[in-house]
């Protein structure tokens, strides 16, 4: 039985003729709703969003500069050396 202090897992119903928007396989979608939200998952492709209260799909937030995670430079990295061209020397007027 669950103990007192653990959460219940959220019971996970497959819903008849639905269609995976992923891999349009039918019946592999099952739906179960947690902390008020909706969600559901497929089965065979492993796609999975979130619904809202209407049943539309919640996108999810598109990466930007604020939303992304910092770039880590790489190990090691490499000093590039110029040099002038002596053809492209301005002529002295």
């Amino acid at each position: 039985m669950n103990e007192p202090n653990q959460p219940a897992q959220p019971v996970k119903r497959f819903i008849a003729g639905a269609v995976c928007p992923a891999c349009s396989r039918m019946d592999t979608i099952r739906m179960y709703q947690q902390d008020g939200v909706m969600h559901r998952e497929c089965v065979e492709c492993g796609f999975a969003d979130s619904l809202d209260e209407r049943g539309n799909s919640i996108p999810r937030e598109l990466p930007t500069r604020v939303s992304a995670k910092p770039v880590t430079k790489p190990a090691s990295s490499h000093v590039a050396q110029f040099f002038p061209n002596p053809r492209l020397k301005k002529k002295d007027s």
